[in-house]
């Protein structure tokens, strides 16, 4: 009969090919995912995007989901300041300093900044949030469990590219791509969204001339 420490090994080894497996189809909300940053695209559903019925108004964002006084916006800032600014009465910021990854800038006040949604509201519409409940979408939209999903960055950046996809806008900072792309595929992951043919062809190219790093989410849905 094998030994305890056998039996472990071979749970283990069990539980990290599942991780492993190139498709998440059959993983649930809560799940771990880890696999190669290429492999999770691959494992990504394409189809056609539908913009038909969005509005910005269906994703509640900004909320204070802990009751802590600092709206999503404001919880943003204090985790990715460089250096943290004070917190007054009802979360007022003051001082504090923050790098803008996408164009490579540094900000000393935060009304320089947009929080953006690195999948934007209405790419996750486009690709499948039409379908979910409007609590799933204000989750999305207030995602604070997974620090890629938001991300402090200068508002010209971030109002340049809008509601586009990697086929059509990505970071002036070329050194930030290889890590945006990862990181647009590991939020599309976790929420299990579709990717349209443009999109992947686009996402296949730039990860082409990355490092195939592995992607490790947590599913949200």
């Amino acid at each position: 009969m094998p030994s305890t420490a056998v039996r472990a090994a071979a749970a283990a080894l069990s539980a990290l090919t599942v991780l492993l497996a190139p498709a998440t189809a059959h993983a649930a909300p809560g799940d771990t995912v880890v696999m190669p940053v290429r492999d999770a695209l691959a494992a990504l559903p394409v189809q056609d995007e539908d913009r038909t019925g969005y509005t910005r108004d269906k994703f509640r964002h900004w909320i204070d989901a802990d009751r802590d006084g600092c709206s999503t916006r404001n919880e943003v800032l204090l985790e990715e300041a460089v250096t943290a600014p004070e917190q007054g009465a009802r979360c007022q910021l003051s001082g504090g300093s923050w790098y803008s990854p996408y164009d490579e800038t540094y900000f000393t006040v935060a009304r320089g900044l947009d929080i953006d949604h690195l999948v934007p509201l209405a790419e996750s519409w486009d690709s499948g949030a039409s379908a979910w409940t409007a609590k799933e979408r204000e989750a999305y939209a207030n995602d604070l469990e997974d620090a890629r999903a938001l991300i402090a960055v200068s508002a010209a950046s971030n109002r340049s590219k809008a509601d586009q996809d990697p086929a059509t806008w990505q970071p002036p900072a070329a050194g930030y791509r290889c890590t945006y792309a990862t990181d647009w595929v590991t939020v599309k992951t976790r929420w299990q969204l579709a990717i349209d043919p443009v999109e992947q062809a686009a996402l296949s190219d730039i990860l082409s001339e990355c490092p195939n790093n592995p992607i490790d989410v947590t599913l949200a849905r």
